[in-house]
């Protein structure tokens, strides 16, 4: 039998002019870069024959706009799956970075006390394992095929990560994730036995505002 294909697709450019950690926030929808990402992404998956049978989208906004020319590509519904959805995260709402002043807030310390776990969100393991939970019985369900899970930056990373057996923590400046990239997880059976990246929507990155969803 041949190969499964497994796409964890990042959702595309958000229109997040404020550049706020959004998190799991409603209303975060696509800029017209995120939506010409995803087009792209489509026509690539499409133009390469990709043999996708399913298309599973976090709940957010952003994924599920993600996901919608893919299943129209396709011809196929978009499903959705909660587990596919941004991580927690103590700072969600604010305008994270340099120049915000949050960190040197004393009411936020605490949660900065542990950053291999991490403490001011929702621990790497549990990430990894929720989507890696999700991307296991995908392959089941379309074995010998392809699908695409569209997630987010960190959901996505720590999945990979704990898939090619490397520690969780990590800087976040070095996550290799970018907006509308394929991360790709080979099943053979039910064993996983490859792990792939690529960044189809390449061209339209440079000038993309990314602020990931998730410290």
């Amino acid at each position: 039998m041949a190969l499964t294909a497994v796409h964890l697709l990042r959702h595309g450019e958000v229109h997040n002019p404020q550049r706020v950690l959004y998190g799991r926030l409603p209303g975060y929808r696509l800029s017209e870069r995120g939506q010409a990402m995803a087009a792209l992404v489509a026509k690539t998956l499409a133009d390469e024959q990709a043999d996708v049978v399913e298309v599973v989208a976090s709940p957010l906004q952003r994924a599920q706009e993600t996901a919608a020319p893919i299943g129209e590509a396709f011809g196929l519904p978009v499903g959705t799956d909660d587990r596919l959805i941004e991580a927690a995260n103590h700072f969600e709402g604010l305008t994270f970075g340099v120049g915000d002043g949050a960190l040197t807030r004393p009411r936020h310390w605490w949660v900065l006390r542990n950053p291999l776990r991490p403490s001011w969100g929702e621990p790497y393991a549990e990430q990894a394992e929720r989507v890696l939970a999700v991307a296991r019985e995908a392959a089941a369900r379309n074995a010998g095929h392809g699908c695409v899970l569209v997630s987010h930056q960190l959901p996505i990373y720590s999945a990979r990560r704990r898939a090619e057996g490397r520690r969780l923590w990590h800087d976040p400046r070095k996550r290799e994730c970018t907006l509308a990239s394929l991360t790709t997880l080979r099943f053979d059976g039910t064993a996983l036995v490859g792990v792939d990246y690529r960044e189809p929507a390449a061209s339209l990155l440079p000038g993309a505002v990314d602020t990931a969803g998730a410290a």
